[in-house]
């Protein structure tokens, strides 16, 4: 079983900076760990996943180059840094986990949810 606590979100200027934080309960194995995020009446989109094992990350175009995935084992967590943030980055942000590999940015791959996290930016 996997449990996932999101933190962190909040209203930002534009160009501002904000770090989500995913707290990670977890008994069995994850192959893969993400954040996306859902705009109103948008579908749910990934923004970034990174794969324990290896280390190796992935970004959505639309934020590479801005927001940087990372893992801290020591405590169990998983955070999104997130730069120079625009008003299309307002959304909920979720952390995913997933046991078994699939496409990245595809929210069927995942299948340990939190509860989102709101991050609204304003100009």
């Amino acid at each position: 079983q996997v449990q996932l606590v999101e933190s962190g979100g909040g209203s930002v200027q534009v160009g501002g900076s904000l770090t989500l934080s995913c707290a990670v309960s977890v008994s069995g194995s994850t192959v893969s760990m993400a954040w996306f995020r859902q705009a109103p009446g948008k579908e749910r989109e990934g923004v970034a996943t990174l794969f324990p094992r290896s280390g190796n990350t992935v970004y959505a175009d639309s934020v590479k180059g801005r927001f940087t995935i990372s893992q801290d084992n020591a405590d169990n967590t998983l955070a999104l840094q997130m730069r120079s943030l625009k008003p299309e980055d307002t959304a909920m942000y979720y952390c995913a986990a997933g046991t078994m590999y699939g496409t990245w940015n595809r929210k069927e791959s995942y299948n340990y949810w939190g509860q989102g996290t709101q991050v609204t930016v304003s100009s």
